[in-house]
């Protein structure tokens, strides 16, 4: 998809469709890594995943099963927080 670079400031930037977003789980104030890829003349833009920290006592099989839970239903879970 072709996008035109805009001024932001001093910097510049490209818009990102809602669509890609929400398919990445992202949305406004989501960090993203940001990288040049020399070979290829491309900028590369990845999400940020963030690593977390759980007691010893957390069983971390469960903890991943509820993060793919959350993962998965996180659009539907956002709408019943809303109610």
């Amino acid at each position: 998809m072709k996008r035109k670079i805009c001024a932001i400031g001093n910097s510049r930037g490209v818009s990102i469709p809602v669509d890609v977003l929400e398919e990445l789980n992202l949305a406004v104030g989501s960090d993203v890594d940001i990288k040049l890829d020399e070979k290829h003349s491309r900028i590369v833009i990845e999400p940020v995943k963030k690593k977390r920290k759980y007691p010893k006592d957390v069983d971390h099989e469960f903890v991943s099963q509820v993060n793919e839970f959350i993962e998965k239903y996180e659009p539907a879970l956002k709408e019943i927080a809303k109610k």
